[in-house]
């Protein structure tokens, strides 16, 4: 039997999952994905997170933060909110947080802000950084590099980028976050190119559900929606690129989600 894994990211609060929670779970657990990260981008979303975590304890945990998009959303009492989720035993990461200069839903300055701001919430909290960034390589790194001496740990997820930013990002001592994005020919391909540069140690897979479905799938759902069920999926193919085998790659893939998060072993 293949080794268990953990999905980093599953946006389990989007309103596609409402009417089937329970099977999603189920053939999460079925296809061997035992536990996930469901990941908030706003305050009451990741109160949302929280309380899936809560009501299924046995398979996920939650993280609390404002993702980039929303940025704008940053008041004065947003701090403290995250502060108070971060108080909980099942949150174990503060974010989405990060940039996005691709859609710019929120200004830059605004984005800067908000990122700052959580980061120094993840040092307070001791909890890891769950980041994401496009576009917006410079700037944040610029950030990170600042505050990464005070993080426990951190990680850039559903890495997309380049050779030179992914050195980047080891260099600053990040987890990579990989996501079904590699296994698309238009898109990723240029990942299997340098994804064997990862340290072992360093690496951890997602699917970034219910975005991002592997575009090689097959068969691919009716109604093109990604679930942690396709974890294996992309495992194979990060597996494949790295010369591993599937159980190792699954291996450690959970025991660095393990440690990272602070989940029991």
């Amino acid at each position: 039997m293949t080794a268990a894994m953990i999905d980093i990211c599953f946006n389990f609060t989007h309103t596609s999952f409402r009417g089937d929670e329970e099977a999603v779970l189920q053939r999460a657990v079925d296809a061997g994905v035992e536990r996930m990260i469901v990941t908030g981008s706003r305050i009451e979303e990741s109160r949302e997170c929280l309380a899936l975590a809560q009501q299924y304890p046995e398979q996920l945990w939650s993280t609390a933060g404002i993702h980039p998009h929303r940025a704008r959303e940053w008041d004065a009492q947003s701090a403290d909110a995250i502060r108070d989720l971060a108080g909980h035993e099942k949150t174990v990461a503060i974010g989405e947080c990060g940039l996005d200069y691709n859609r710019n839903f929120s200004t830059r300055q605004q984005q800067l802000y908000a990122f700052e701001a959580q980061l120094e919430l993840a040092a307070e909290c001791r909890l890891p950084a769950f980041m994401h960034e496009r576009d917006a390589h410079d700037d944040f790194v610029r950030l990170v590099e600042r505050y990464r001496s005070d993080l426990q740990a951190a990680v850039i997820h559903c890495f997309t980028g380049n050779k030179h930013q992914l050195q980047a990002y080891l260099e600053l001592d990040l987890h990579i976050g990989i996501t079904g994005w590699i296994c698309d020919e238009r898109r990723g391909h240029h990942l299997h190119h340098f994804i064997d540069i990862v340290p072992d140690e360093r690496l951890m897979i997602e699917t970034d559900a219910p975005y991002l479905l592997p575009r090689d799938l097959s068969p691919k759902p009716r109604d093109r929606r990604n679930e942690p069920a396709y974890l294996p999926h992309i495992r194979d193919t990060v597996a494949r690129l790295r010369g591993a085998s599937p159980d190792e790659l699954a291996a450690t893939t959970t025991q660095n989600a393990e440690r990272f998060f602070g989940l029991p072993q």
